[in-house]
């Protein structure tokens, strides 16, 4: 796909995840946010990290990602709201970041370190005492074949999520899952401006490629991992 339709794509997406605005602020309000630095690894365009700096006085915030499309999206809606110059935007991958800080968010981001125990046990040396905010995907219920396919065989149990940060030095603050509204929002935005585009360019030369994704991805979902893959967010003290 070309750069204009891969930037185009994630446009209707608010965040990259399956979360509301009242779950993202119930989140936030658990975090216990105060003056200092706030640190969000693999935080695409940031846009929770956006909304902790404008409701939080006296704090910063340091996005981390590789992809650069999505910084600059977080960089204009920086200074759209005013707080370009509380947010450091780093191109690079959130494994190498090292802290150390008190607040941290990493959200569907444990693929950066290799697993989820791999990413709990490098953010406790990032978050030697403090909070962090994990969101990460979980089997809900036995996964089909399809299903592991797409998502490989490393996805954790909830419960297996939950002794990982234990082993790893984690006191589970908060938890809370995703519900299904929030997933058909998330699944549904992350198609909807691709949708949009073959509507308008039906003849596009591009719109047969565009097409078949836009297809298989609700057939994976709806056929596939629709309530089978959850997702949580852990608010974990140290």
């Amino acid at each position: 796909m070309d750069d204009e339709l891969n930037a185009l794509r994630r446009t209707r997406m608010r965040w990259n995840a399956p979360l509301s605005e009242a779950h993202a602020e119930l989140l936030l309000d658990r975090m216990a946010l105060g003056p200092g630095l706030l640190a969000d690894l693999g935080a695409g365009w940031g846009e929770l990290l956006l909304r902790a700096l404008g409701r939080t006085a006296g704090l910063r915030g340091i996005a981390v990602d590789t992809d650069a499309d999505a910084l600059d999206r977080g960089r204009a809606a920086a200074r759209e709201r005013g707080l370009d110059r509380r947010v450091e935007w780093v191109p690079s991958d959130a494994a190498a970041w090292a802290g150390p800080v008190e607040r941290v968010f990493c959200i569907g981001a444990s693929h950066a370190f290799g697993s989820a125990r791999a990413a709990l046990e490098r953010l406790a040396e990032v978050v030697p005492s403090g909070r962090l905010l994990y969101g990460d995907g979980y089997w809900a219920a036995p996964p089909s074949p399809e299903a592991e396919e797409i998502f490989g065989p490393d996805v954790p149990s909830l419960p297996g999520l939950l002794e990982a940060a234990g082993t790893a030095g984690w006191r589970v603050l908060h938890l809370s899952t995703a519900d299904g509204l929030e997933w058909d929002d998330f699944e549904s935005s992350s198609r909807a401006a691709w949708q949009e585009w073959l509507l308008a360019h039906p003849a596009d030369p591009r719109a047969p490629q565009v097409r078949e994704w836009v297809d298989r991805r609700l057939r994976e979902y709806v056929g596939g991992y629709r309530g089978v893959l959850g997702f949580t967010y852990l608010v974990l003290g140290r």
